[in-house]
């Protein structure tokens, strides 16, 4: 199985092609158009199943299925928790949970912008944080901006994700350190010069140990279409 997460900076009905050339079996997309204004070029494969959530109409968060994967929003879901969506995937004789993510700034409440949201949101979900469970998308979030001053940071999350045996894949199979990334996911203003690493792909143990390969796509490739570059994960399922 191969799950990809890109934030494609709106525009998704133009770009669809590039990212398909991937391959993927689930897309995660975020700051993606709502479907009812995804008119797909004739050139750009049609989903088998897809999902929409977003308070805007031109960005929110799109789940595509381009295999035999079918989704279910819970009826857990928590608006409040904006873009992070807890879906029930099935289909190819499989069943898990992902949470698609896309974190975003809240300016009536600061204590759930950003990596808080996402903290909220793990603890509202925790009975879905079990060993089938996949949690992927733009945290937009890195331990290099963790504050003494705040009630829980970049660090806290992954620890309080490592206590549910849940891990980052990027790190855990390229032996890679928080806030050390050799790969960055984002280039501020489109710019070589200004690189961070805000996407990722958390997922159970059992899961983690099934991947296969993980990549990001080059700065070359994508800047032209995003400032976010795709995040891309293969299962042995």
């Amino acid at each position: 199985m191969r799950l990809i997460s890109w934030n494609c900076q709106g525009a998704f009905r133009k770009k669809a092609g590039y990212i398909l050339r991937q391959k993927p079996d689930i897309l995660i997309v975020q700051e993606c158009e709502c479907t009812e204004k995804l008119l797909f070029e004739l050139t750009a494969q049609k989903p088998t199943d897809s999902h929409w959530y977003g308070s805007n109409l031109h960005k929110g968060v799109g789940i595509f299925s381009y295999s035999g994967f079918r989704f279910e929003l819970l009826n857990i879901f928590n608006p409040r928790f904006r873009y992070i969506l807890p879906l029930r995937v099935t289909g190819n004789g499989q069943m898990f949970t992902i949470l698609a993510i896309w974190a975003m700034d809240d300016k009536e409440n600061r204590k759930a912008s950003y990596v808080g949201q996402i903290w909220q949101a793990i603890h509202f979900y925790a009975e879905l944080l079990d060993d089938t469970a996949i949690l992927i998308g733009d945290f937009n979030s890195n331990t290099i901006w963790d504050r003494k001053d705040r009630e829980w940071n970049h660090s806290d999350l992954v620890l309080a994700l490592a206590g549910k045996n849940i891990h980052s894949i990027y790190h855990t199979h390229l032996r890679q350190e928080q806030g050390k990334e050799a790969d960055p996911t984002f280039f501020l203003q489109r710019n070589k010069k200004k690189p961070y690493h805000l996407d990722y792909c958390f997922s159970s143990k059992n899961l983690c140990d099934k991947v296969q390969q993980v990549s990001i796509g080059s700065f070359r490739s994508w800047i032209k279409h995003s400032d976010h570059l795709p995040l891309i994960i293969d299962f042995n399922l």
